[in-house]
């Protein structure tokens, strides 16, 4: 049986993607060309964001138990602090709190919610060749097997075959600044409860605090030349800058279970869809890993595409309804490429003026309160909005492409719940019986109707818990759905 889309990728973007399209009634088929799933990762980040994407998947569930808390991240010139920032919870109803977990840990839940609703990833499987026609696209496996799908997704990282096999280009460049990354156990009196971090001359330096014991390594290391170095070997110099960099206060590394290099990217790609082939992640946008935005971005892209796509394929919406995925999410890419080029910058800062513009200006001001608030509501994406797009509105508040808060509700049965828990792959309708009616005439089974506990206006709720309008929603389900 053909898939109406074939994923490209098992990686947290690929999984959700899959989840998502899975929840709203679409067929799919998951490809990845790795023999089988990672057990380790670099992200080990996930902002609040983030677990309401999880939330609106149902794979959040276990998570938040396993991650650690490490809310605070201090800084050091040598021995002596200079700055605390503490991350935390916005006020803004989220699902949960920001966590400490690995990707792969991510990664493992989403594939068990896969299975769940039916799916699973195809591992050693890697996707060659791509043909597309007006009806659809015929993909080439290594084996030699085809796939006819409806539609293909890349989500399969940085150097996507499927963005080059569609012929989109990638422009930006890959930089000279070089990364160790190590995952190990510490003979350390470090606080468990934050991240800790070091400036120095030969560069910065992060211990971050993660499940079982262990603390993940991050140091910028100019230095270290070696093309290809062993983990080894990767090991063996994070065990010489550790005591180095810190003082004396990072303590001793005993022993690592997993070690890398890696060199940072910042590109993005010149359009997120080539007919029926579309791109979302990595595939689309790479930048640098400071402040935790590339899993997050990436599977906001993904729950953003999937409810479109599944109007498209299921006939309750034109084409026209995916124009808005790039026009929705190229400009949030384009806001974290230039957030994360700026804080590497500041964190690697070695001239003089970039190390008085980092330790006088910049560390006096993020101890601020005010500004420390501003960093965990800006970090954690839950101010992102679309009202200036094509499904956007003016008026008053909330606009049309305004995230929606995860408030209280009562459903039709009585029964007390949650906004986002009850979307999962539906819309919904906050309103009286005749706008439920209204939506359901237009979108289909998958719509419930809510009552809020609290006052609220009349409102058409997106499945990525986005405004879509309020009161009657039958003008803007015309429009949007053309």
């Amino acid at each position: 049986m053909e898939p109406d889309v074939l994923v490209a990728g098992a990686g947290p973007v690929g999984l959700a993607l899959a989840c998502a399209l899975l929840q709203h009634g679409v067929s799919v088929r998951v490809v990845d060309r790795a023999q089988a799933p990672a057990t380790t990762s670099r992200a080990n980040f996930v902002h609040a964001r983030g677990s309401e994407v999880l939330d609106r998947l149902d794979a959040l569930s276990g998570l938040p138990e396993e991650s650690v808390r490490a809310m605070t991240i201090t800084n050091y010139a040598g021995d002596r602090p200079m700055m605390r920032v503490r991350f935390g919870d916005p006020g803004l109803h989220t699902a949960a709190p920001p966590m400490v977990i690995s990707q792969a840990r991510v990664e493992a839940r989403l594939r068990d919610r896969l299975a769940e609703l039916g799916g699973r990833p195809e591992w050693g499987c890697a996707l060659v060749g791509a043909g597309q026609d007006a009806d659809g696209v015929t993909a080439a496996l290594g084996d030699g097997r085809t796939v006819r799908a409806r539609w293909l997704v890349g989500c399969d990282g940085t150097g996507s075959t499927v963005r080059k096999l569609a012929g989109i280009g990638f422009p930006g460049v890959k930089v000279s600044e070089r990364f160790l990354i190590v995952d190990a156990r510490l003979d350390t009196t470090l606080d468990r409860s934050g991240t800790s971090g070091w400036v120095h001359p030969e560069g910065m330096l992060g211990a971050m605090p993660m499940p079982g014991g262990q603390w993940r390594l991050l140091a910028y290391d100019p230095v270290f030349r070696q093309d290809k170095p062993t983990e080894e070997q990767i090991v063996e110099r994070m065990r010489h800058i550790l005591p180095e960099r810190t003082h004396g206060l990072g303590g001793r590394l005993l022993d690592a279970s997993w070690a890398s290099l890696f060199s940072v990217h910042r590109r993005l790609a010149d359009t997120y869809r080539q007919g029926r082939i579309l791109l979302a992640g990595d595939s689309a946008h790479a930048h640098a890993p400071f402040g935790g935005q590339g899993m997050l971005t990436g599977i906001g892209d993904a729950e953003n595409l999937a409810w479109k796509l599944a109007l498209v394929i299921g006939g309750l919406a034109g084409e026209r309804l995916l124009q808005t995925y790039e026009t929705e999410r190229r400009p949030l890419a384009t806001q974290v490429l230039r957030g994360s080029t700026a804080a590497t910058r500041m964190n690697i800062a070695a001239g003089p003026v970039g190390r008085f513009l980092r330790d006088r200006v910049m560390v006096p001001a993020f101890n601020l309160p005010v500004l420390q608030r501003w960093t965990t509501y800006t970090t954690s994406q839950l101010w992102v909005s679309y009202r200036r797009g094509p499904l956007g509105g003016r008026g008053s508040r909330p606009r049309s492409g305004d995230r929606i808060a995860d408030v209280a509700c009562v459903r039709a049965d009585g029964i007390r719940t949650r906004l986002h828990a009850e979307l999962r792959g539906r819309w919904a309708v906050l309103g009286d019986a005749s706008l439920f009616e209204a939506a359901r005439r237009r979108l289909g089974e998958h719509v419930v109707h809510l009552r809020p506990v609290d006052p609220l206006p009349a409102m058409l709720v997106r499945p990525d818990a986005h405004l879509a309008c309020t009161g009657d929603p039958t003008r803007w389900l015309d429009g949007a759905l053309a």
